[in-house]
């Protein structure tokens, strides 16, 4: 799911059903095997935000065991979840099953012996990337991959026609293949035709560009902080923040104000993993304009993937492992894909004709599983993301978004910055 973080539930009534996290067990498990035991048990599953999985598609597995009661806690906030995930991992009151966010794994390598390792027969289901993020230097798989988030463009077709620009999907593909520039090109042209912002955020630009570096924030070999030195960090900082100036709509991600604007028009331009696209069905349902170009600057973009992880003193270890393998089986992948947009990490689940086939007829019939299988093949850079990458880049949103809501200028926000990255090490 998200980098960040970072996505939140779409639908009103998926967020009425987010609850705390609640207590597990804390006693150990026997193997995966022993998932098939005839005891009457409970199995908690913790996640954040929409990873789609609804009582419908859980109500699939409880009817092939009927021992097995489901309860699926889910966190508005992946922040809210990786608090509560790292204060209580190797203790007690987690659940059975936790997901995990991608930027969190060089913590959670730390404590890899906390968790039950992901079988070995299962380990060439994911993607190679996906797979050695998630194993540890004894190789173990700490991590069932869920989905990746490969990158387009959404952006209201309405407001681009108004505004004199190209409006069809093949056209505004072809008008923003290139780097950056050609994007934030667009977005001068957006502006000086409507007076309106072109995009949502300083933050949601910042993080399409540093998941494209290589080594953004730490050196991949000694492991030191070099965020603040690191000029190319600098430059997307600058770009940034010189095209928000007319182009942002300034908005926090996952505001009020944000979701919102996916409705009213107050932004026409997105990043676009695929599970974006049940946050702008799900807020502006009655808008028809929003569609998607299979493009995104620079090339290729990855924001956001997860993994279910099994702690390893939970009271059913090998029955949350066996759930953990269906939950992240191809065909429950392609499902999810079609519930809430997370797109597959398994190898077979992108072949799936279902999956290839897809299409979506809120933004105009889009063929989204030709898209983002596309968008999945233009990603060619993997970010090196050490132990400090999440408080280094947290801390970055935090910079960009003083100054996107004109709190504090450029320099005096990076400054901030710097201090408190140097501060972290």
């Amino acid at each position: 799911m998200k980098s960040r973080a970072l996505r939140r539930v779409a639908l009103a009534a998926s967020v009425a059903s987010t609850s705390a996290l609640v207590l597990a067990g804390c006693s150990g498990g026997g193997g995966a095997a022993a998932g098939s035991s005839d005891e009457e048990i409970t199995l908690t599953v913790a996640t954040f935000n929409d990873f789609g999985y609804t009582d419908e598609l859980l109500n699939a597995y409880t009817a092939e065991h009927p021992n097995v009661k489901i309860v699926h806690n889910r966190a508005a906030k992946s922040n809210d979840a990786r608090a509560n995930y790292f204060q209580k991992l190797g203790k007690s009151g987690l659940a059975d099953i936790e997901a995990i966010e991608v930027d969190w794994l060089p913590e959670v390598m730390k404590y890899s012996d906390l968790l039950a390792p992901v079988p070995d027969d299962l380990k060439d289901r994911w993607l190679d990337w996906k797979s050695k993020a998630a194993t540890d230097s004894s190789g173990n798989l700490i991590g069932y991959g869920t989905d990746i988030g490969p990158e387009a463009i959404c952006y209201r077709a309405d407001l681009f026609e108004a505004a004199g620009l190209p409006s069809d999907p093949t056209e505004v593909a072809a008008a923003l293949q290139g780097d950056w520039s050609k994007y934030f090109e667009m977005g001068d042209k957006y502006v000086a035709a409507t007076g309106k912002p072109f995009f949502d955020s300083a933050s949601s630009v910042y993080q399409g560009m540093i998941n494209q570096v290589e080594a953004a924030y730490e050196d991949p070999d000694t492991g030191e902080i070099t965020a603040t030195t690191n000029p190319e960090v600098k430059k997307i900082y600058t770009e940034t923040l010189d095209a928000s100036k007319t182009q942002s709509a300034h908005f926090e991600q996952w505001s009020t104000d944000w979701y919102a604007g996916m409705a009213n028009g107050a932004f026409a331009t997105l990043s676009c993993p695929g599970w974006m696209l049940t946050q702008i069905e799900g807020n502006a349902p009655e808008v028809s304009g929003w569609k998607i170009a299979d493009v995104f600057p620079n090339g290729g973009g990855n924001w956001g993937g997860s993994y279910l992880t099994v702690p390893a003193n939970g009271a059913h270890v090998a029955e949350a492992q066996a759930l953990a393998d269906w939950l992240t089986s191809p065909e429950q992948q392609v499902k999810f894909f079609e519930q809430a947009g997370t797109f597959p990490s398994q190898v077979d689940a992108l072949k799936s004709p279902e999956l290839l086939q897809a299409k979506n007829a809120y933004f105009g019939d889009a063929a989204i599983g030709e898209i983002f299988t596309n968008r999945a093949n233009a990603v060619s850079v993997t970010p090196f993301k050490g132990q400090y990458y999440f408080q280094v880049n947290d801390a970055m949103s935090k910079a960009l978004l003083r100054v996107d809501q004109n709190t504090q200028d450029a320099q005096t926000s990076w400054d901030q910055w710097v201090s408190q990255v140097d501060a972290i090490g």
